[in-house]
């Protein structure tokens, strides 16, 4: 639908509107309270990262760096500190809450009203025997995960902090959420408990999830993707006297050679990725089963269905016709796809903050935490925390924080401002 003279008019005064609050809040004397904690503590935050990092927190395995996360919670002064079902790691800073104690940890959602989200993911993609031992080269920590996401997570306690320091009450509580499962197979558990099946899952108004470096991209498109796991079985055997025995991974070969040649569309942007293969006893063994892992995205929902359907009638014509040796497709990942409206009051807010501080505005497409909110319209981006980073997902990935209060100050304001849209009755319940 093409944009009329009056949707540019409304969306003008929008930003217009938005530009004179986001002025106003920052000419608040507990904001540049704030924002000197900020500048002060770089090296704090730099202990911090330097300390989480320490703590190894492969895909399920994010319980020792979720349990750091609930002692800095507490000793920050938030309130309901607790770990949920799925091993996320919350607290809350409430409009009631005294800025010099700390409340009590009930474990459960203290209100009935709406919250604004503040995230950040707990794990990496690293398997559980990494070595996590952070090397400070001058501005630049060495480490995996050093920026995906210990950076995000660094700018979560940042913020909690700088919003203590400054005694600011919020006008609807903040949930500070350091949470599992974002990455691979992780498959957003943390988000799913969060929006599907905790006692906030009716209150999230909006979410703002930390994510990795930077000071302008902001994810406001949720990139959907359908994960596989593929698994060829048979009754395996000796290489040499029970040759000619179906071998599973010749067949998992002969199905994904097929499926290389599958013709994907660039508009819209569709891939097709096999991450991983495996199976196997010794070389001379016939093997019993074999697997491989499949990654499908596409930036149009319906196009990932299509791709799907054809990828399965693919496998489907290459599956073994012996009887001995069977093809299973198993669906292990599902994230969803959604989209921030151009006329968001959420981008709005953002895109006037970062006015406000000469930073540009950069939207993009990605596979975040934001996916979950986006998919349940609920107003949601995913923003870095600052600095620089490079070699993610490798062993050599490293994070330069110089710059980042900048990033932390557009983190802050946009997270305020949000909270001050944020209307105080209790919200309808969210589409699950």
């Amino acid at each position: 639908m093409p944009e009329t003279p009056q949707m540019f008019q409304t969306r003008d005064t929008a930003l217009a509107e938005a530009h004179q609050r986001i002025g106003r809040l920052a000419a608040l004397t507990p904001i540049h309270r704030a924002f000197h904690w900020l500048h002060l503590h770089q090296p704090q935050l730099r202990q911090w990262q330097l300390e989480m990092l320490a703590i190894p927190a492969p895909p399920f395995g994010e319980a020792a760096r979720a349990a750091w996360f609930l002692e800095r919670f507490h000793a920050l002064g938030l309130t309901n500190v607790h770990l949920d079902p799925a091993g996320n790691a919350l607290a809350e800073l409430g409009p009631t809450q005294s800025s010099a104690g700390v409340g009590t940890d009930t474990g459960t959602a203290t209100g009935t009203g709406p919250c604004v989200l503040l995230s950040a993911h707990l794990d990496t993609v690293f398997p559980s025997a990494t070595v996590c031992s952070p090397i400070e080269d001058g501005p630049r920590i060495i480490c995996p995960g050093a920026c995906d996401n210990a950076a995000g997570l660094t700018g979560l306690l940042a913020i909690a902090a700088a919003l203590r320091f400054a005694g600011i009450t919020p006008p609807v509580p903040i949930l500070f959420a350091a949470n599992v499962g974002e990455e691979g197979e992780g498959d957003l558990r943390g988000m799913r408990q969060l929006f599907h099946n905790s006692t906030y899952r009716d209150r999230i108004a909006a979410a703002i999830a930390l994510e990795g470096s930077g000071s302008s991209a902001v994810v406001t498109r949720a990139l959907g993707s359908r994960r596989f796991r593929i698994v060829v079985t048979g009754p395996g055997g000796h290489s040499w006297t029970d040759a000619g025995t179906p071998n599973p991974i010749f067949v998992l070969g002969r199905a994904l050679a097929a499926l290389s040649q599958l013709e994907l569309p660039s508009t819209p942007r569709t891939t097709l990725n096999a991450g991983q293969i495996a199976g196997g006893t010794s070389i001379n063994s016939i093997p019993e089963i074999a697997t491989a892992l499949l990654d499908l995205r596409s930036t149009d929902p319906d196009q990932l269905k299509a791709t799907e359907l054809e990828m399965r009638r693919i496998l489907q014509a290459n599956a073994p016709a012996h009887t001995t040796a069977k093809l299973f497709v198993e669906l292990i990942g599902d994230r969803p796809a959604g989209a921030l409206p151009d006329d968001a009051p959420l981008l709005h807010t953002l895109r006037a903050v970062d006015r406000h501080l000469h930073l540009r505005t950069e939207p993009r497409i990605g596979s975040t935490d934001a996916n979950l909110p986006l998919s349940l319209n609920i107003p949601a981006i995913a923003i870095g925390a600052g600095g620089t980073g490079g070699g993610i997902h490798t062993l050599q990935e490293w994070y330069d924080p110089t710059g980042r209060e900048t990033a932390l100050r557009r983190i802050l304001l946009t997270l305020l401002d949000t909270l001050q849209q944020t209307e105080a009755p209790a919200l309808l319940p969210h589409n699950s």
